[in-house]
């Protein structure tokens, strides 16, 4: 262990200081603080290690930034990481090691003057994922928050469901930077003496002596939750989120809707039903299912007749669900793009620029689809063996929310017809898979063309619209190709 600083030396960079920044450094109010119910929050994890806190902490943080709040995770261990060259062992946790307490606790101040900087900048929502398991750690923290008027709602994480500890130290073990050099068999012990050393100086967070915060207790991953003195919309959005987070093994299966008429057509939107080939790809994606034997396989599709004429042959319940209809295309629903350039020009142009945003008039944008899929990501987090067939603006949201694209990026993200997509948890991330069945289908993704000028000709409109047929047998003596270049 190679401590770069210590409590007492920054204590002594600051004997210059004037005595008022000598008690904000000490986290002593200047003068009466009133805290705004609306203001920026601070979400304190606590709990003892391997209680699920960092997953957690970064699956919230990806969910407030999907609903489009400003949201980010600061992490006490990476500022324990930056003072230490590399971790060697559980010592460094023992109560009795002083050097190693002020590095600690020097990690969790530099933790909380980054997130109250960030806050006061640009930020909404800072999570400090930590132990933070004394009540003198959490009145600190409390009290340099509140300082800045800002919100502090602390989450503690308890667990003794031994299979969820046992799945937690996994991932702990395969993924956590103090583990990386070491053999499985060393962190694992080092790991639980780590447990232990906490365990020693743990305090619980109580009702009583903590009767001025607001904070709740999450016990076994969400199994039951316990709310003390929760304020404020951005608290009760926390709550939202982690009420149906359940932190098992997930795997979730998306696909689209076989090829259908419109689809073969080059038309947008309609409730068409599917092609010859879609047909096809339906009974190909029943097989896969079916011979998978997948336990407990639900399915969930769209309302419209596509999705549902996909999922009719596998063998598992089913589900429609509204909120996984495609996106509504107003007075451009059935037309084709090359139709969409002729009647409205502006239109085409205006969603080229930002697509994003673009509302079709009398229908929605991929911020409306965003807003109507909430309660289905939330209810996605409970899951677990799930097919959602659904349709290519839904799936771009949903996919973009579980490998954290940016918002400008979800209009763009490919999702292929005849596709199975894969995603399975690793740690608070997901890995995909993608799983092409051999069923020919046409090309329906669209790239944004350099010129979204409103003045552009036609040829430059249509320039990276898909190539299409002009009816619904494509193979067909009558068929012809449509391509734009």
């Amino acid at each position: 262990m190679a401590p770069t600083s210590t409590i007492c030396e920054v204590r002594k960079r600051k004997d210059s200081d004037s005595d008022e920044d000598e008690l904000k450094y000490l986290n002593l109010p200047t003068k009466p603080v009133v805290q705004r119910r609306f203001g920026p929050l601070v979400v304190i994890f606590v709990g003892l290690p391997g209680r699920g806190k960092t997953v957690l902490a970064h699956k919230l943080e990806r969910y407030l930034t999907w609903t489009n709040k400003i949201a980010k995770v600061f992490s006490v261990s990476s500022y324990r990481r930056k003072h230490i060259e590399s971790y060697d062992s559980h010592n460094l946790f023992r109560i009795d090691n002083l050097e190693a307490f002020e590095i600690r606790q020097l990690s969790i101040h530099e933790a909380q003057e980054d997130a109250s900087d960030w806050l006061k900048t640009t930020g909404e929502i800072a999570i400090i994922d930590g132990p933070h398991a004394t009540q003198a750690i959490r009145q600190n923290a409390y009290d340099h928050f509140r300082e800045s008027g800002f919100q502090v709602l602390f989450v503690e994480c308890i667990c003794d469901d031994e299979e969820l500890l046992e799945n937690n130290e996994k991932e702990i073990l395969q993924f956590s930077q103090d583990y990386c050099q070491m053999s499985a068999e060393k962190a694992s012990i080092d790991f639980h003496y780590k447990i232990e050393h906490y365990k020693e100086q743990y305090e619980p967070m109580d009702a009583k002596t903590e009767a001025d915060f607001s904070f709740m207790k999450v016990f076994n991953g969400g199994q039951n939750l316990l709310v003390h003195h929760l304020t404020g919309p951005l608290s009760r959005e926390v709550l939202n989120f982690i009420s149906c987070f359940k932190p098992v093994q997930k795997t979730y299966y998306f696909s689209r809707h076989g090829e259908s008429e419109n689809n073969t057509l080059g038309k947008i939107g309609g409730d068409a039903n599917l092609s010859v080939r879609g047909r096809l790809y339906a009974a190909s994606l029943a097989r896969y299912f079916n011979e998978a034997d997948i336990p407990d396989l639900h399915v969930w599709t769209s309302e419209k007749k596509r999705t549902k004429q996909t999922a009719q042959d596998v063998n598992a319940p089913k589900e429609h669900v509204s909120a996984l209809n495609e996106l509504d295309a107003g007075v451009c629903e059935g037309l084709s793009y090359e139709e969409m350039q002729e009647k409205y020009p502006q239109e085409f142009a205006w969603r080229d620029e930002d697509k994003l945003r673009y509302r079709y008039p009398w229908g929605e944008s991929y911020v409306d689809i965003m807003n109507r899929l909430q309660p289905i990501l939330t209810e996605l987090e409970c899951e677990n063996n799930l097919l959602v067939i659904s349709h290519q603006a839904v799936l771009r949201c949903i996919l973009g929310y579980f490998l954290n694209k940016r918002l400008e990026e979800l209009p763009y993200i490919n999702v292929p017809l005849h596709t199975i997509i894969k995603l399975t948890t690793y740690g608070y991330k997901y890995k995909m898979e993608v799983i092409k069945l051999n069923v020919e289908c046409v090309d329906t993704y669209r790239k944004q063309p350099q010129n979204c000028s409103v003045t552009r000709k036609a040829d430059e409109a249509l320039k990276t619209v898909p190539a299409h047929f002009d009816n619904v047998t494509p193979w067909s003596r009558s068929g012809q190709l449509i391509q734009q270049h």
